[in-house]
């Protein structure tokens, strides 16, 4: 399995501004924009580390998952959420004839834990022996940063002060996160379900 994400964060949906006021910077100067590519590096490093805890995605963008068996044929997980819309879904054999897959044969169910790509009719198409099945989807809360629900627009807030704030610091474990951010983040976290022996 192997998810890429095919496009990036543009600069203009990150809330600098929004993070200069949290930060209490001064302004009104004539280098008042001096800092901005730091501030926005730490936004999206801050915002990074939360969509890989929550498995949420926060500004719309497009990815793209490739693996070699589905989990059922009744139905897949999506990795990431909330997907907004399957962009195609394509079957590659071991030599990389690829085929793509008919909208009509599947349909997304839409969920915030685990949304699912799953067959109209029947089972989901087979994937070509030694082949893989490759799912284009483009998956977001929405375009720009208020589109974000607010307690996960606070922990980008708060973890992007935190990187800011020890910038220098190269004793902190590896994973630290804010106990703040960590509780405004749990709501979110994908539930693990299993059997236990």
């Amino acid at each position: 399995m192997m998810l890429v994400e095919e496009t990036s964060v543009p600069s203009e949906a990150l809330p600098v501004a929004e993070f200069k006021a949290h930060l209490r910077l001064g302004s009104g100067f004539s280098d008042d924009t001096l800092q901005d590519g730091v501030l926005e590096s730490f936004l999206r490093a801050a915002m990074a580390a939360i969509e890989a805890r929550t498995g949420k995605v926060l500004i719309t963008r497009t990815f793209y998952w490739s693996l070699m068996m589905w989990r059922t044929p009744q139905g897949q997980s999506l990795p990431i959420g909330p997907v907004v819309e399957i962009q195609s879904v394509t079957l590659a054999d071991r030599l990389g004839e690829e085929v793509v897959v008919a909208p009509s044969a599947y349909r997304l169910i839409p969920d915030q834990q685990r949304p699912q790509l799953r067959p109209v009719a029947g089972d989901l198409p087979r994937i070509p022996k030694h082949g893989q099945v490759g799912i284009r989807m483009v998956c977001g809360f929405g375009a720009n940063w208020s589109d974000i629900p607010a307690d996960l627009q606070q922990a980008v807030l708060l973890l992007g002060a935190h990187y800011y704030e020890y910038r220098d610091e190269t004793a902190l474990s590896g994973g630290c996160m804010p106990f703040g951010v960590t509780s405004l983040i749990e709501r979110y976290r994908p539930v693990r379900m299993g059997v236990s022996s």
